[in-house]
């Protein structure tokens, strides 16, 4: 198994000993990826390894739902407003 001992360690300015990947920078940058985008992919990754009836049901979870609205004079109208 992995263990802390196992990556090398480097010294930063500061003089703090740190892992060889925390001096290489994060992945999901290197990648060109924003941080968001990389937690979302690994996300869906794990919910495809899923068996049912977890599968499904981190489907559910998975879905977004969001409300749209033109505010007018600084404010935001009622849900019940037509505007």
């Amino acid at each position: 198994p992995f263990s802390s001992k196992s990556a090398p360690a480097a010294r930063s300015s500061r003089g703090k000993a740190t892992t060889m990947s925390a001096t290489t920078g994060a992945v999901w940058r290197t990648a060109g990826m924003t941080y968001i985008g990389y937690s979302r992919l690994c996300a869906s990754i794990v919910r495809s390894c899923l068996k049912e009836p977890y599968k499904s049901e981190a489907a559910e979870v998975e879905k977004v739902h969001y409300s749209r609205s033109k505010w007018t004079d600084g404010k935001q109208p009622k849900p019940n407003d037509p505007r």
